[in-house]
């Protein structure tokens, strides 16, 4: 009989699934009733066209006074209004079920695939980022991302590569917490309907914001008015007046070599915009999601008050650059309007407008993209946190480096496959586990599932177990360490230098190492002698650990190391059939099961 706080946490666990449902369902009833108003208008729009070209017929043949023209010109103009909101609630409609279908699929542990992955910010060089699956497709970030903005997936990619300092985790928790329930934001930031593209980088803005502004002198703008000016009134006396084309050309052109002169700056300003401006219009509309929020959170309120802004919101600020830098584009670019902006010299008083904002506005665009960054972070977070109720904030210890956690999972496995754990690290009895078994026993998932929970508690995530305390600690791993050809590398040297690279750390700041089968790639004399030598040194600058092996030689390290603990996986092989139950038991294990597994491949042994 199931206890009473698995009852809890089953009916904790099934909340998220039936919001998302119900939310859903709502999304698909929606979506056939609007489906049928965009068909019925668009049919109106037709009839009221066949309405007005009758009309002309009329007025052609006499039969009618132009005047009724009116009737289908406003009908199909307020349709059109009518049609334009109805198409932009069907949109919605339909982004809305994409997202709670894919929260669904989240649910059900199908999330590799959907949203960015992250490949972006996978370095090979990290401490841990690679053997701890964070980056790439069924990564951790593509489980957690709920980011429109290049902003915020940043900083979440580095909220998760760099630990955060125990006052931090413990805001980040508050503040996930207070978010943790407020699905109508999470739905509100996934339905803006602005165009997002992976290659959009508002930190080019940061960049371009920080230039010098380059404005247009008052008297150059007076010039470029009044020839303008010119130029229409001699367009005008042409077409309606007789007055000749000499006097227009003769302005057109004065007014071409006006606009030559200042060729250069108005160039320059296209070349740096084509990167500065690309994604302004999403920014923008997280920017005015975040103005109207008052959480009554600390943590959450200092990021929000970071986009307050005197006069005109930050949001309209931005929605404006966006606004210029599009017509700028098309008074330069746009066949259509290129003669207009040549005449009105449109793109001189653009490129003014612009380095005025630049001027005014742009020493405040660091603060409120970073602003952008942290807020898209912790609402990524609270996600998770709201799909995954059962996992519980980690309690962050404030000294005695070290880790204890029951009923340790992997957060990227799925449930039904997902076998726990207990797992005690301190710097008092247990500094250093020793983690023997055979092949595909679960040692190397055993490291991973440490190293992935502390990256989460460290980024102020609830975690994958029961319960979990944690000292703030540096973690680095040496796990999936390969040779190179390109650099002339061969593997055992790669290992050599990850090891260097762990022992480094562990001198510096407090680590957390996690070591997958120790000095692969030399013969058991050297490896064991190599291996307890670095052990013995990590120890002694009280770093903490596990180190995995299948070579059963140096689990004997235990014996002269009394920190060191002896635990082992094991597996059961039954009528040919080999099996695993990945549970993590005391001691050392007794024998391999290589030669076996080369049996049951087909291999003659």
């Amino acid at each position: 009989m199931p206890s009473e706080d698995t009852e809890t946490k089953e009916t904790q666990s099934r909340l998220a699934s039936d919001e998302y449902t119900a939310r859903l369902n709502d999304a698909r009833q929606d979506v056939p009733r609007l489906d049928k108003r965009d068909t019925l208008f668009g049919t109106m729009r037709g009839f009221t066209a066949v309405f007005g070209m009758a009309i002309l017929f009329f007025w052609y043949n006499g039969t009618l006074p132009i005047l009724w023209l009116a009737l289908p010109v406003v009908a199909f103009v307020v349709q059109m209004l009518l049609h334009d909101r109805v198409v932009d609630a069907l949109e919605a409609a339909r982004r809305k079920c994409e997202h709670y279908e894919t929260g669904l699929s989240r649910l059900d542990d199908d999330f590799s695939g959907h949203g960015p992955d992250g490949a972006r910010y996978l370095n090979p060089e990290h401490d841990y980022a690679a053997d701890l699956d964070l980056f790439g497709s069924g990564s951790l970030f593509q489980l957690l991302n709920a980011s429109r903005t290049r902003l915020g997936k940043d900083r979440l990619a580095r909220w998760l590569c760099q630990a955060a300092d125990r006052d931090t985790i413990l805001q980040r928790q508050q503040a996930v917490e207070r978010l943790r329930h407020e699905v109508d934001l999470r739905e509100q930031l996934a339905l803006l309907d602005a165009r997002v593209h992976e290659e959009f980088d508002q930190n080019h803005l940061i960049d371009w914001a920080s230039q010098p502004a380059q404005t247009i002198s008052v008297r150059a703008r007076i010039v470029a008015v009044v020839l303008s000016a010119v130029a229409l009134v001699t367009a005008f006396g042409f077409a309606f007046l007789n007055m000749g084309l000499s006097p227009f050309l003769l302005t057109l052109v004065v007014l071409l070599c006006f606009l030559f002169a200042f060729k250069v700056q108005i160039l320059a300003s296209i070349s740096q915009l084509n990167e500065a401006g690309k994604g302004l219009e999403i920014l923008s509309q997280v920017l005015k999601v975040m103005e109207h929020q008052s959480f009554g959170d600390p943590w959450l309120d200092r990021v929000v008050d970071r986009v307050r802004f005197h006069g005109e919101p930050p949001s309209h600020q931005v929605g404006r650059l966006a606004q210029n830098i599009q017509y700028l584009n098309n008074s330069t670019r746009n066949q259509f309007f290129l003669p207009i902006g040549i005449v009105t010299c449109l793109p001189l008083h653009l490129v003014h407008a612009i380095e005025t904002w630049r001027a005014t506005v742009g020493r405040e665009i660091p603060q409120w993209l970073s602003a952008v960054g942290d807020f898209e972070s912790i609402v990524s977070l609270s996600r998770f946190a709201f799909e995954r109720p059962a996992n519980p904030f980690p309690h962050i210890a404030e000294d005695n480096p070290g880790l204890s956690a029951v009923g340790l999972g992997h957060p990227l496995l799925k449930n039904s496959e997902c076998v726990r754990n207990d797992v005690t690290l301190n710097s008092t009895t247990e500094q250093m586990l020793m983690v023997s078994g055979s092949n595909m026993s679960g040692k190397s998932t055993l490291l991973r599932t440490i190293g992935i929970n502390c990256v989460l508690a460290q980024a102020g995530a609830p975690v994958c177990a029961e319960r979990m305390s944690l000292f703030p600690m540096q973690i680095v791993t040496a796990m999936r360490i390969s040779d190179s050809l390109q650099q002339g590398r061969s593997l055992f040297f790669s290992v050599l230098n990850r090891l260097k690279r762990v022992v480094d750390l562990a001198g510096q700041e407090t680590v957390l190492f996690l070591l997958d089968e120790i000095l692969q790639g030399t013969n058991s004399h050297d490896r064991r002698i190599g291996a307890e030598a670095v052990i013995r040194s990590l120890l002694k600058q009280n770093a903490i650990g596990l180190v995995t092996t299948h070579d059963l030689a140096l689990t004997e390290i235990s014996g002269s190391l009394p920190k060191v603990v002896n635990v082992h996986f094991a597996d059961q092989i039954k009528d040919g059939t080999m099996t695993f139950d990945y549970k993590l038991r005391e001691g050392t294990v007794q024998k391999s099961n290589a030669i076996e597994l080369m049996r049951l491949v087909g291999l003659e042994i």
